[in-house]
Parts: structure tokens; C-alpha cells; sequence
């Protein structure tokens, strides 16, 4: 189709309709004027396509693809059996994922109904919906969504201890609502039961409990569960889905909504995604359900098909109806997440759950054989932990980097208050070996004490 631009006459006719004579006029009464550049954007001379090829090339060449990866908050290095690669690059899959003719998807519909199947099976939850667009959104539309099941939308309870981005986001999409966040503090790396139970109210339309939380440790998320019934809210929980195959699951505590960042089921970190959201529920809420969800049905000659069973969504119903803007699920990255998971299966999943679970214990007793390193927290914890180094995180950071490891983030990055902004997280997943973590511990140790011993 062609792109025709709009005339000077038709803008003209449009900046009248609103009541201005310009677009500068139109941006100046939406952008401050101490934010507008001002100048002409710094842009090197058009390339040819080889020259643009090199210059390319050469930026990639910049990046370190060498350094042993043991950094976490919320995207992990986790192993990819070659079959996602295989299966998720065929052509029918990889041109097909987004259903709009569903007639036409029949593949890619079940796709995503195996999809589904098996994050119930994974969650303990009675129904998922096709997936989301990444975990910080899952969260926000989660929280929506208990808004809509309870009807309460002044109050939401949140654990200082769920990913930091993640409580930023809920509060961009509350800033200019009436929604109250209540940040419960988790100075000990894991909330007080009692300072929960003392903020939740007959208000509150959801607690948002994080199970590992981002500093590691494991919260008592049945209790909390519990407290938040008891007023009549939901429980809402962001899991780890590698920590399924060996941690109880969201379903199996009666949690309302279990949502997650999906990207350690079969997608590489590649700089910060796309990435996946996945969000299950208790069927008694599956109509308040964001986004998409699959169903299996016969067609006119009683044959199995797929159809978009649930789609309440802008685009289909009326706006006051809709559950949700998602105007689409992230098909390829849940397709991998069905062939990882799939390929694992139970015993697959579980075993690099306790790989990861052993291997990180095993690095956090090491690192503490270390003069001024320590772990910060002495709580329960899966794959992931904060460490204090007495000569700074800064160079903590660079003396890894200068073993070959990249580790962090550093916790200051986020200028969090709930967050010791003087530790480091350190993630260690089932890919890293006991050779691996020995080398880091001295590299740390020549640095810090002039000893490889």
C-alpha cells in the first residue's frame, strides 16, 4: 500500500480543528520547553551498504562474548537445547505466530494451547493466557486484573523485595490513577509477616509477592497468601520458572495470579530481550484475563480445531468491556518456552533446578572464603544471592571482570531504598561448573589479598 503524506493545506485544516496554528504550537503545550533540543540530531553522512556493513561489524566487535556470565535480577543464563533452534526457526512457525486469521493459524493456535497446557502443568493454576509481552508487564496487567476481580482499585500492596523495575512500572501505570502502592521494606531480604498483615485492609485489591524475590531469598508466600485472603484481596505472585521443578508451585499455596518473566524457558539473554510474559490464573477469574487465550474445539465435520476462545481485548469488544490493551502475545519466545519446556520435561526441569540451586550455595561458600566479602543476607535462597565486598562493589565488579566473569547488576544502580545499595547480586544457573566458580574465587582472592590460596 502506498504512503501518501498529509498536504500543508490538510495540516493546516487539522491544527485549526484543535484550536492552534502550528505543530510547534501543539508540542509546546505538551513538552516543557527545558527538554526540546533544539539543535540538529548528530548524524554521521549516509553509508553505503558495505561500508555500513564494516561499520557494523566493527561496533559488534566492541562487545565481550568472552567473560563467564553469573548476573541475574530477572534475565538469566540458562542452558538452550539445540531442538529450540531447530523447531522455533522452520518457516511455518516463525512467519505465523501472531493468529489474526485464525482459519489460517491452525499450527500456530495449537502452538500456543500446548503453550498454555503446559504453563498450568508448571504453575499449578487452572488456565494461562497465550503470554505477555515480558515480566514487568505482567506484573502491572496482574494487578489490573485483580482490580477488575475484586472491584478495588484505591489500594495495592506490594514486598520491598520484588524486582525494583518492576514496582517502577506499576507505579507509571498508577501515577495518574487513584491507586495507592504500599511498599512493604524487606531489610532482612525477606519481608516481616506482621508489617504485611498490618497493611493490608478491606481495600487492598492485591499483595504482589515476589518467590524468589530479587534479592534471592525465598518469602513465606503461603503465610502471605493467607493474610491477603483474609481481606478479601488476591494474592498475586512473580515467580522463577526454572525454580518450579523444585520449589512448591504458585497453584499448590492458593495463590489468585502467578505471573513470570519467561525468558530463562528457551530464550537467550540477547541484550535485554524481546523477552516473554507469562500470567495463569484460578478459573474462576479467567474472564478477567488479559490478552488471548486458545481453545480446542470441533469444527463443522467434527474435527479437532483451535480458535481464539477468548480475546477481550480493545480491538474486539467495547472499550469499558476490554480487559486489557495488549494488542498481541509474544508467540515466537512462548513457542520457545513450549519446545524448552517440552524437551526438558519434569525430571529435566527439576535437575536444572537443583544444579543451579547447588551451584549457587556452593559459589556463595566459596566467595565467603574471601577477606571482606560476605554474604549479605543469611535467609534461604534458589540460584541467586547479595554478597558486601569491604573494598567497594565497584571494585568487587572489576575484579571479576578481570577474572573473565561478568557478575551483578550492582544494587546502587538502582537507587532503590529498599535495596542495600552497597551489595551485588551474583546468579548462578546450571551452565556454570565447579572449574568456573574456582577461577573466580581466585582471581578474587590474588586481587583482594595478593593469594590465589
Amino acid at each position: 500500500m502506498s504512503y501518501t503524506l498529509n498536504t500543508s493545506e490538510q495540516q493546516a485544516e487539522m491544527l485549526a480543528a484543535i484550536g492552534v496554528t502550528s505543530i510547534d504550537e501543539l508540542l509546546a503545550r505538551q513538552i516543557p520547553a527545558e527538554v526540546l533540543l533544539n539543535r540538529p540530531l548528530y548524524l554521521p553522512p549516509a553509508l553505503g551498504e558495505m561500508e555500513l556493513e564494516a561499520c557494523t561489524r566493527q561496533m559488534a566487535s566492541l562487545n565481550r562474548t568472552d567473560r563467564v556470565c553469573l548476573m541475574g535480577g530477572g534475565a538469566y543464563d540458562h542452558f538452550i537445547p539445540a531442538v529450540v533452534d531447530e523447531i522455533t526457526s522452520r518457516g511455518e512457525f516463525y512467519t505465523a505466530y501472531t493468529p489474526y486469521q485464525p482459519e489460517a493459524s491452525q499450527g500456530s493456535l495449537q502452538a500456543f494451547f500446548e503453550y498454555q497446557s503446559l504453563i498450568c502443568r508448571l504453575t499449578g493454576m487452572d488456565v494461562s493466557n497465550a503470554s505477555l509481552y515480558e515480566g514487568g508487564t505482567a506484573v502491572s496487567e496482574a494487578m489490573f486484573m485483580a482490580m477488575r476481580c475484586t472491584n478495588r482499585h484505591s489500594r495495592v500492596v506490594v514486598l520491598g523485595s520484588v524486582n525494583p523495575e518492576f514496582r517502577q512500572i506499576l507505579r507509571t501505570y498508577t501515577e495518574t490513577l487513584a491507586t495507592e502502592i504500599i511498599v512493604i521494606p524487606a531489610p532482612d531480604g525477606v519481608v516481616d509477616p506482621a508489617r504485611v498483615a498490618q497493611a493490608l485492609n478491606d481495600q487492598t485489591a492485591c499483595l504482589i509477592i515476589q518467590q524468589p524475590n530479587f534479592l534471592g531469598c525465598l518469602e513465606a508466600v503461603e503465610e502471605l497468601t493467607v493474610m491477603a485472603h483474609a481481606v478479601g484481596a488476591l494474592s498475586v505472585v512473580s515467580f522463577d520458572p526454572i525454580s518450579l521443578g523444585i520449589l512448591v508451585r504458585p497453584g499448590d499455596y492458593d495463590v489468585d495470579i502467578a505471573v513470570a518473566e519467561g525468558q530463562s524457558l528457551g530464550t537467550p539473554l540477547q541484550y535485554g530481550g524481546p523477552y516473554l510474559g507469562i500470567l495463569a490464573c484460578r478459573q474462576e477469574f479467567v474472564r478477567k484475563m488479559p490478552g488471548r487465550l486458545i481453545v480446542q474445539a470441533k469444527d463443522r465435520d467434527d474435527k479437532v480445531c483451535y480458535v481464539l476462545g477468548l480475546q477481550t481485548r480493545e480491538q474486539h469488544i467495547r472499550r469499558d468491556k476490554a480487559t486489557s490493551n495488549i494488542c498481541t502475545n509474544q508467540g515466537l519466545l512462548a513457542l520457545r518456552a513450549t519446545v524448552y519446556l517440552s524437551s526438558l520435561g519434569p525430571q529435566g526441569l527439576k535437575e536444572a533446578a537443583e544444579l543451579s540451586c547447588r551451584n549457587a550455595h556452593y559459589l556463595a561458600e566459596q566467595l565467603q572464603t574471601i577477606p571482606g566479602v560476605e554474604l549479605v543476607f543469611d535467609k534461604p535462597f534458589f540460584k541467586e544471592f547479595v554478597v558486601r565486598c569491604r573494598q567497594g562493589s565497584q571494585e568487587f565488579l572489576e575484579a571479576a571482570r578481570d577474572a573473565g566473569f561478568n557478575v551483578g547488576p550492582e544494587l546502587s544502580r538502582f537507587q532503590d531504598s529498599e535495596l542495600p545499595q552497597d551489595g551485588v547480586l551474583v546468579a548462578v544457573t546450571e551452565l556454570r561448573t565447579q572449574s568456573e566458580m574456582d577461577a573466580l574465587v581466585t582471581g578474587l582472592k590474588s586481587r583482594f589479598t595478593g593469594s590465589d590460596r
